[in-house]
């Protein structure tokens, strides 16, 4: 629910919500009703004390700035409340907790009733599968051993419905609060809150069994303790991946105030990036490990002089040489960062080819790092797709004509067809990257029309037809060929000077440049 004023479909669905949870609590409330208000009553100021450092500035100083993740970090409490109470009475142990968890935006009041209302609710529904399954006697008293291992099939029942209702839930808020479709608004929330709520559920069992035992609420304590070591970890962990991410920002934002042709490009073609390693089935923990490749595949442009990036002129072949060598400086400059793996690799050959005419060594096929070959791909693919001052963008499907028929080349077929797979799934929002480039286009019309014939990327190879065979099928090609007044970056203005000059014959029959044309690099016109 990331917006700061609540849309009256979610305002509706919290009142639903909140009407429902009184309506499951009303039970354990209507006099006479036999409720264990000693256990409700402790069992609730334990999750309200568990909650509570989230939240206290001072607490969270007096620990160094790290404290356990607030909601979800002591769910073993209410599953605990769950197999010891009736389905009602267990409901009212999540009010206090959720009503004192912190809020990371605002507003604040309804972000705090819609999380008692949905952790009662679930609450509710962890109680009922439990006592459903004879959670009361599994869990024995006193002196009465526990009825081992049938009390673990409440206990995951227990769980399981805990999760299932939160899951319902939170897609219902956020297809409401945020106007996702109703496929998007519930995708892979089951399956991120199923494992932690099954060790939860463990955990809580664990709980029951202690408070009912002979040594009585006081040894149910102990169960925290581990539990509170493992979320001060994970807390750390997410301080330090929050650590990463700030690194990453500053890099690409480094990178875009140097080169301002590229602003945005890099985070386009990290997404791109991580579709293409979803359709090949790639694990989840190495997916943000792609998306750091995608993204900091240019990071070697700060090691090249900034006049260099910016001239407007023709580059001389010196100049031509150092732009080359931006995969190397970004290599050198991302070495030391442990947390990016085989992103390092990807940085450093995103401009290999498949038949080994890529640059800084030549690599081909297989030789050439599996997320340097996607990045290539996506790099390429967003390059035409783009909106600049100097150019439009191309059309998706002439683009990815563009990357099938360079395909086995140039790019990676199965990379290739991986991108192409993903886009029919997806779509693709085009981007606009250079500041001065509005809907209309810069000022004096520099902006050539869309063109199908000859496709600019990133990377020029993907241009391998022969311009002269071009030409004559069509004799608009080769005033498209000079159209084409820049690619992504400057630095690729220069990448590939051979291909260029494999037709001079072409090339040397070109009319005055044209005012449009001031802009040209050697890579564009021999």
């Amino acid at each position: 629910m990331g917006v700061k004023v609540i849309p009256r479909a979610a305002a509706v669905y919290i009142c639903c919500a909140l009407l429902a949870a009184g309506a499951c609590t009303l039970p354990a409330l209507r006099p006479g009703a036999a409720t264990p208000w000693g256990t409700v009553a402790l069992l609730a100021a334990l999750y309200a004390l568990c909650e509570l450092p989230a939240r206290c500035r001072i607490l969270g100083r007096s620990l160094g700035g790290s404290v356990p993740m607030g909601t979800g970090s002591f769910f073993p409490v209410l599953l605990a409340s769950a197999l010891l109470l009736p389905p009602a009475a267990a409901a009212l142990t999540a009010v206090p907790g959720s009503l004192l968890a912190r809020v990371e935006e605002p507003p604040a009041g309804p972000r705090r009733a819609w999380r008692a209302a949905a952790t009662a609710l679930a609450v509710w529904a962890a109680a009922q599968a439990a006592g459903a399954l004879g959670s009361g006697t599994a869990l024995g008293h006193g002196p009465a051993a526990p009825d081992f291992p049938y009390a673990l099939l409440p206990a995951g029942a227990a769980a399981l419905a805990f999760c299932l209702a939160l899951t319902a839930l939170d897609g219902g808020i956020r297809a409401t609060a945020d106007g996702l479709p109703a496929g998007a608004a519930w995708r892979g929330l089951l399956g991120r809150a199923l494992a932690p709520h099954a060790v939860h559920g463990l955990a809580g069992l664990m709980m029951a069994v202690l408070w009912r035992s002979s040594y009585g609420p006081a040894a149910a304590l102990f169960v925290l303790l581990p539990m509170y070591i493992s979320c001060w970890v994970f807390a750390q962990y997410h301080r330090e991946r929050a650590a990463h991410q700030a690194t990453i920002r500053a890099l690409v934002q480094a990178v875009d105030i140097k080169d301002r042709y590229t602003r945005g490009h890099s985070e386009r073609v990290g997404h791109a990036s991580v579709l293409i390693a979803r359709e090949l089935g790639m694990a989840e923990d190495r997916l943000d490990v792609v998306r750091f490749a995608g993204i900091l595949h240019d990071v070697g442009k700060l090691g090249v002089p900034t006049r260099v990036l910016r001239k407007d002129g023709p580059l001389t072949p010196e100049e031509r040489r150092v732009i080359e060598l931006h995969p190397e400086y970004g290599h050198e400059m991302v070495r030391g960062i442990g947390f990016l793996g085989e992103a390092r690799s990807a940085i450093l050959h995103h401009h290999e080819r498949m038949d080994g005419s890529g640059y800084p060594y030549g690599l081909h096929g297989e030789q050439i790092p599996e997320f340097a070959r996607m990045v290539a791909v996506a790099d390429a693919f967003d390059a035409m797709t783009s909106t600049r001052s100097y150019s439009r963008a191309r059309p998706v499907p002439t683009a990815v004509a563009e990357l099938e028929r360079c395909a086995g080349s140039h790019f990676d077929p199965r990379m290739v067809a991986a991108l192409v797979r993903a886009l029919d799934r997806h779509g693709w929002q085009t981007g606009v990257t250079a500041d001065e480039t509005t809907a209309a286009g810069p000022p004096g019309g520099r902006v050539p029309p869309p063109r199908e014939e000859s496709v600019r990327t990133e990377d020029p190879p993907v241009r391998t037809e022969a311009p002269a065979a071009r030409a004559a099928e069509n004799p608009a090609a080769r005033a498209a060929e000079n159209s084409d007044v820049r690619t992504e970056a400057p630095d690729v203005r220069t990448e590939d000077p051979d291909v260029r000059t494999e037709h001079p014959d072409v090339r040397t029959k070109d009319p005055e440049p044209r005012p449009e044309d001031s802009d040209v690099r050697p890579k564009e016109r021999a």
